[in-house]
């Protein structure tokens, strides 16, 4: 293979995705009658990309192509097929939630894969400006998705908050870059590091070039004080639509963030460790106290959320102690394990929610899920052991997701700092409960009939079983996620 053909296979699963939704986009425009073909392109389509670059992050070397704005590494290929395979359960959930609302499918199915596209550039991003490129392709297809139910008013009231403070972050963003290129004169994330490394770049610059870089990850990983779009965007946009937000694009989040962090400004690791277990602290804190009075059970996952993404800050922000990196590639593989087991869980946590609802009636409060222990046993038990990952109680797989991370946090000497998750933990479990006490012992006040594909009850099923599986054997998948963390910060 030639080198030219090399870096062509760099940017493959980019053009792929590409002519995929080139093809859904012709097919919708022709074909009478399209919402089945473009499902089945859609779903298809990304399930096999995802298969395939699961299988590509066992043997991949790193490759820098396109005048070294991307890189093709095993994480790179990793998260990839995390989030194809992500984007396809999703599409799988809302299939018969669209068409109950009358969603304009094409148009949803073509918006979701775009915002797919955006997140594989951000994540094969070796470049600030491939990184911003990324994130606006992402953002604008979110903005879009939640306005998509164009008569619905609370729906296009969240897609406007959602651009305005979206824009705001990627202000905060492109100001951090143009100071830190400012300082070092390159937008190359390696060249950025060297210059670090070299002493040429002015430290103080960097410094407050990593401050605006942080507040712009931040907002688009829902940390305090930057979460004010999540509670709002969670409960406005139609819930195929929350799942879109909360799921998958949490990969490619946490890939910009090491990216970002760990791979360009690693010799700042001081200053931004610091900033990410402040936010990290505040998230716990502020995700779980709030959650416990929300009435509304997506305002409360998007609380939930908040607190999640804090427990992965507090891995990221574990990894290095002074100058040592020594537990590095442990501290952000629990970090990586953590976001595929939140991915998980909170997949299915929305899936429910989809599967709940019927035409004229959205499960979205405490009320709407009362007695559906007695309505309908299987999915409150599938809900059940979901709910219990999201606490941490074993043998779910957020146990050991949490566990993993205390680990990496106890490691770095941050003593208080695990104490202080557990018991933010702690509270996060009463109202986690609460939602298992208002399902099995509330009466039901509704008798709303499962209408939903068995497709999706199947799919439902096997994500229930794998969030209790992954608990009981982690091996394998910690092992992977250490396997492309080391692979990826080696190169």
């Amino acid at each position: 293979m030639t080198l030219e053909s090399i870096k062509i296979a760099a940017a493959l699963p980019e053009i792929l995705l590409l002519l995929l939704l080139s093809t859904a986009l012709l097919v919708d425009l022709f074909v009478k009658r399209p919402q089945l073909l473009v499902h089945g392109l859609a779903v298809g389509g990304l399930l096999l990309l995802g298969l395939w670059q699961l299988i590509e992050s066992g043997h991949t070397e790193t490759v820098y192509a396109m005048n070294n704005l991307v890189v093709a590494d095993s994480m790179t290929a990793f998260l990839k097929g995390g989030v194809s395979i992500a984007a396809a359960i999703s599409l799988m959930y809302a299939r018969h939630y669209i068409v109950d609302r009358e969603i304009a499918s094409g148009e949803f199915h073509v918006l979701a894969m775009f915002a797919v596209l955006g997140q594989y550039v951000m994540i094969s991003a070796n470049s600030f400006l491939t990184i911003y490129l990324g994130i606006e392709l992402l953002s604008l297809s979110l903005y879009a998705l939640v306005a998509l139910r164009r008569n619905h008013a609370v729906s296009t009231e969240a897609a406007m908050k959602y651009f305005v403070l979206g824009a705001l972050a990627s202000g905060f963003l492109l100001y951090g870059m143009s100071m830190i290129y400012g300082a070092t004169g390159t937008l190359d994330l390696p060249l950025v590091a060297d210059k670090l490394a070299s002493g040429q770049a002015d430290r103080l610059i960097m410094v407050f070039g990593t401050v605006f870089l942080v507040a712009g990850l931040a907002f688009k990983l829902g940390a305090v004080p930057f979460h004010m779009w999540v509670p709002d965007v969670y409960q406005g946009a139609p819930t195929a639509m929350t799942l879109l937000i909360s799921g998958a694009p949490k990969f490619a989040a946490f890939a910009i963030t090491i990216r970002l962090l760990v791979s360009g400004l690693l010799g700042v690791a001081a200053d931004w460790q610091q900033m990410l277990l402040i936010l990290a602290v505040l998230s716990l804190a502020v995700g779980n106290l709030i959650a416990i009075m929300q009435t509304n059970v997506k305002r409360l996952l998007a609380y939930s959320t908040i607190a999640h993404m804090g427990f992965m800050l507090l891995g990221i922000g574990s990894g290095v102690v002074g100058s040592d990196t020594v537990g590095a590639v442990d501290a952000y593989a629990a970090s990586l394990f953590y976001v595929v087991t939140y991915v998980i869980t909170t997949l299915g946590s929305f899936g429910v929610l989809m599967l709940a609802s019927s035409r004229g009636f959205e499960c979205e409060t405490l009320d709407d899920i009362q007695g559906l222990g007695r309505r309908h046993p299987w999915l409150a038990a599938v809900f059940l052991l979901l709910v219990f990952s999201l606490a941490g109680i074993p043998p779910t797989v957020g146990f050991y997701a949490k566990l993993s991370v205390l680990e990496a946090v106890v490691q770095a000497g941050h003593i208080g700092l695990a104490v202080f998750a557990v018991l933010a933990s702690l509270i996060g479990a009463f109202y986690y409960l609460r939602l298992v006490k208002v399902m099995y012992f509330d009466e039901s006040k509704l008798e709303v009939p499962l209408d939903c594909g068995r497709l999706a009850q199947s799919v439902l099923t096997v994500n229930g079983a794998a969030v209790l599986l992954l608990g009981i054997l982690p091996g394998p998948l910690m092992a992977a996620c250490l396997y492309t963390v080391r692979m990826s910060l080696s190169a």
